[in-house]
């Protein structure tokens, strides 16, 4: 069993190891996010998960796994916008600016 263990670990120090926390094999950057709406107040969900506010995405990206992911972007008195985000190694910006429901 250790022998299992320790021939895992060679195996991978000498290939290479799989993706982990969203960096890719030969790129040393994860992915992030970058959100900048209007307003500036909106919140963001990424795979129908909160992940954060768009003022505080502008100014510090968060880093998710790299790939496709949906992203919504709501404001109270705003329609809400859905769209999805191919990302890659590096931050990605999405800019958006939400629609007001007319009464």
């Amino acid at each position: 069993m250790v022998v299992a263990v320790v021939l895992g670990v060679v195996a991978c120090a000498a290939t290479g190891c799989a993706t982990t926390r969203g960096v890719a094999r030969g790129d040393e950057r994860p992915a992030e996010l970058r959100v900048v709406s209007d307003p500036d107040g909106a919140t963001v969900y990424v795979d129908d998960a909160y992940f954060g506010s768009a003022r505080v995405l502008e100014v510090r990206p968060r880093a998710l796994p790299l790939g496709r992911h949906q992203v919504t972007i709501k404001a109270p008195g705003y329609f809400p916008h859905d769209l999805d985000v191919d990302l890659e190694p590096g931050v990605t910006t999405v800019r958006i600016k939400l629609r007001p429901v007319v009464r």
